[in-house]
């Protein structure tokens, strides 16, 4: 690995700087509101109205595709939605506001400052709202009202959440972006770690969690000194400033360092994220009308329709899928013929293995997004609103696909690539699991199998 704040010293420097977060995030907080404002009085056809076309197409492939596999959680650094909240615990933008306010802590809190509930200190909220938000994904990528409604309320849930419980309780239990952003950060080139675990082990301050007179605790409830994974860090940089040893770098590494799944919350979010890549692709890229109607069904009427989507949707998350990789994990578990390994361990270890591929698919499922639907992104640049504006000149630059014959020679590799990372990664978990070769390989054969038959449903799917 290498340490970017070696390699590149004034990274260091910036990110140590008080005003940091607010320097990237007030532009994105100030460029998001225009957007909810178009959204509200621009015009409701999507395509035209710049909520729509940036967030759905240009942001979603922009996070997807590079910030999470180059960048880890990058977004939650510079994301919008919880700021008014954290602004108003703080009572301040930039500066540290001293006092004891929580016990233990050194800094000064506005609100009531209560603990979040020991039960719900997982993803599952993450994982259902997620879900949820997938059974109206036809309204949310094309209706700007829509989006103003989840979004917005989204906002206003963070705000109330900070007024209430400590720190971003809302980005590290509720927010539904959060949840797929922690799992596939897992495969991220980017992390922000401890160097030394001896200096850690030696000093005993804290401050890193705790905060210090130059800076707050951590937003995220992480101790660096002994988090090992990227899944709930938000890259706030908060524990850079505050360590008097310099002993946190930002280290770029291989593709998919990450290979521990640590609960159930965490192995139903692979699966549902893996089996919404393919609802998203049969409703949006797909050829069947009924579907689109059923998805579509306040236009449509096809409430019937809509509630048996949404039903399918549900059991094929919750139920279908997870049974199936099961029955997986029961005939691995035989062919390993080991006893010190329980079905559930291997349960939860081995649904890393739709971390990698599941990442993959998503890529490749935006790819088409930006290459047939990316020339409405220089359209609606002069045209925000959708009110006859050509500011940059650009309104009517014409829908225009870029190489639309070459997305499949895209998407092949992607999928491609997720199946090979995937069963890689299998292999490294399989060798902590079982400290034998042969017994991992044995192992790896049913989802070997499992694996290959989902890339194939994914190649017909965008290849035909």
């Amino acid at each position: 690995m290498v340490d970017l704040f070696e390699k590149i010293p004034f990274l260091k420097k910036i990110v140590k700087l008080r005003a940091f977060q607010f320097a990237v995030i007030f532009p994105n907080f100030f460029l998001f509101y225009l957007f909810l404002i178009a959204a509200l009085v621009g015009t409701p056809v999507g395509n035209r109205n710049i909520m729509i076309v940036f967030v759905w197409i240009f942001w979603w492939v922009m996070l997807i595709a590079f910030m999470v596999p180059f960048a880890s959680r990058i977004w939650c650094t510079v994301c919008p939605l919880p700021i008014i909240g954290e602004w108003l615990q703080r009572r301040t933008l930039v500066k540290v506001r001293e006092g004891s306010t929580i016990p233990g802590f050194k800094q000064e809190f506005f609100g009531l400052n209560k603990q979040w509930p020991k039960r719900w200190r997982n993803i599952w909220l993450q994982n259902i709202g997620f879900l949820l938000l997938a059974c109206f994904s036809a309204h949310l990528v094309t209706r700007p009202i829509f989006s103003v409604f989840v979004l917005g309320g989204m906002i206003v849930l963070s705000t109330i959440l900070a007024l209430i419980y400590r720190f971003r309780a809302f980005c590290m239990y509720i927010c539904p972006v959060s949840g797929f952003l922690g799992l596939y950060a897992m495969t991220s080139k980017l992390a922000l770690r401890r160097k030394d675990k001896a200096v850690c082990d030696v000093h005993k301050g804290r401050e890193c969690f705790l905060g210090s007179e130059r800076s707050y605790p951590c937003s995220w409830f992480q101790n660096i000194c002994t988090m090992d994974r990227n899944n709930y860090c938000g890259l706030c940089m908060e524990c850079v400033k505050s360590c008097p040893d310099n002993n946190v770098g930002l280290f770029w590494r291989p593709f998919c360092s990450d290979v521990d799944i640590k609960g159930i919350d965490e192995a139903w979010k692979s699966f549902i994220m893996l089996c919404l890549a393919f609802v998203y692709s049969v409703n949006l890229l797909g050829p069947w009308g009924v579907l689109k109607d059923w998805a579509n069904f306040t236009e449509t009427g096809q409430w019937p329709g809509f509630i048996l989507l949404a039903l399918g949707i549900i059991l094929l998350c919750m139920v279908i899928f997870p049974a199936t990789y099961y029955l997986f994990i029961k005939w691995s578990k035989a062919l390993s013929r080991s006893k010190n390994v329980t079905t559930k361990d291997l349960f939860i270890k081995y649904s890393y293995a739709f971390v990698p591929l599941g990442l993959l698919v998503w890529i490749a499922f935006s790819v088409p997004l930006i290459m047939i639907n990316g020339s409405y992104i220089i359209a609606v640049i002069s045209d925000p609103l959708g009110w006859g504006w050509n500011i940059f000149g650009t309104t009517h630059f014409p829908w225009k696909p870029l190489l639309p014959e070459w997305v499949p020679y895209i998407q092949i590799p992607l999928l491609l690539m997720g199946l090979f990372y995937s069963i890689k990664s299998l292999y490294k978990i399989g060798m902590k699991i079982f400290s034998e070769k042969e017994a991992t390989v044995r192992s790896l054969i049913p989802m070997a199998i499992l694996l290959s038959l989902i890339t194939i449903v994914f190649l017909r799917l965008y290849v035909g």
